[in-house]
């Protein structure tokens, strides 16, 4: 696993965009080999989305031959809904660079039949070859994508209830009312972001310190999702230093050393 550690939020957003926009460059996709990247939302990944924005339109990197599937999606929300992901993701993303609206894939919350949306969501995925870059942010709580405490860390794209923590947590995007937040969402797995072929999770705020510790030093266990990346051959976590708060000064001290001079 690496840890990149940045000064703050600012930085990590940076940082992420380029990483990005490096490993994109370096596969050079074509129509018929596409990039394939997972994409997370929520407020972590605004300045990541914002800094590829602007290397877009640098044109330091296109987005047209990249393909992409969204982490999650709340259970009853039109896509036009200002509070679900096909909405954050168009509005905050998509309609400012070249991806190609056929390349996009997000789970449809409004589906009647959630296996089957699920099932072909991850044979799709799985047509494709499997993804390249998997991006996703962490909860309080430890879980990635809405794969809370106690989720199988094997577990594949499925609907699933959420927590009356992550509920409130969310509530601050539906007016601080916890009665407008969506009980259920449809979201991938632990084993399906395991599958990609790199894992980038991204942690800002002393809000995330208790997560990242366990995460990064204590042992794998279903309880906090997160630490299964451990477990990944290409695994990154990039977070501000805000969030290693929890975790042992050599700890820290350790990955600043190794890192140092690395992209």
């Amino acid at each position: 696993m690496r840890v990149i550690i940045k000064d703050n939020y600012d930085t990590v957003a940076k940082w992420a965009a380029s990483y990005v926009t490096y490993k994109i460059n370096a596969y050079k996709p074509t129509p018929t080999k596409p990039f394939v990247l997972g994409l997370p939302t929520g407020s972590t990944p605004l300045g990541m989305y914002e800094e590829l924005i602007k290397l877009y339109k640098a044109q330091k990197v296109s987005f047209e031959n990249v393909v992409t599937f969204n982490m999650d999606e709340y259970v009853g929300l039109m896509p036009s809904h200002p509070q679900s992901y096909h909405y954050f993701m168009q509005e905050n993303f998509f309609k400012y660079i070249n991806l190609k609206p056929q390349n996009i894939h997000l789970l449809n919350g409004m589906t009647k039949d959630f296996a089957k949306e699920c099932s072909e969501y991850e044979r799709t995925m799985r047509k494709l070859g499997g993804v390249n870059l998997f991006i996703g942010g962490v909860g309080e709580d430890g879980h990635i994508a809405f794969n809370e405490p106690f989720s199988s860390l094997t577990s594949r794209t499925r609907v699933k209830t959420l927590t009356e923590s992550t509920i409130k947590a969310n509530s601050r995007f539906f007016d601080n009312d916890v009665s407008k937040v969506p009980t259920m969402a449809l979201t991938v797995g632990v084993g399906t972001i395991m599958d990609a072929q790199e894992v980038m999770i991204l942690a800002t705020g002393k809000k995330k310190a208790e997560a990242l510790k366990h995460g990064i030093e204590e042992g794998v266990s279903h309880m906090w999702t997160i630490s299964e990346l451990q477990r990944h051959p290409h695994g990154i976590i990039v977070c501000d230093k805000e969030a290693t708060a929890s975790l042992e000064k050599s700890t820290v001290e350790y990955f600043l050393d190794i890192e140092r001079g690395k992209f």
